[in-house]
């Protein structure tokens, strides 16, 4: 497993939809990137660039993230994506 440090955070993307809204199913290439992703770790949080991070995130949590943000990473063939805190836009409920 990923253990992360600071104010990173791993999370796991949940899977594009297949189909579109109106019910038009999608090829691969013209799915998004998805955007809705579950964090899988939590980093400690602490001192960073001189200022104090908490970590407002937990495991568990269904999050959202921008388009383009993280480094993708493959561990024990699954796909995690890390991001530090501040990349992700809001925690779904």
């Amino acid at each position: 497993m990923i253990k992360p440090l600071f104010d990173k955070v791993v999370v796991e993307s949940v899977k594009a939809e297949e189909k579109s809204k109106g019910g038009i199913i999608l090829t691969a290439s013209a799915q998004e990137k998805p955007s809705t992703c579950v964090v899988v770790a939590v980093g400690p949080g602490g001192l960073v660039d001189g200022k104090e991070v908490s970590m407002q995130v937990s495991v568990g949590d269904k999050v959202l993230l921008s388009k383009y943000s993280g480094t993708e990473v493959k561990v024990d063939g699954k796909e995690y994506i890390i991001i530090r805190q501040s990349d992700i836009l809001a925690i779904v409920e």
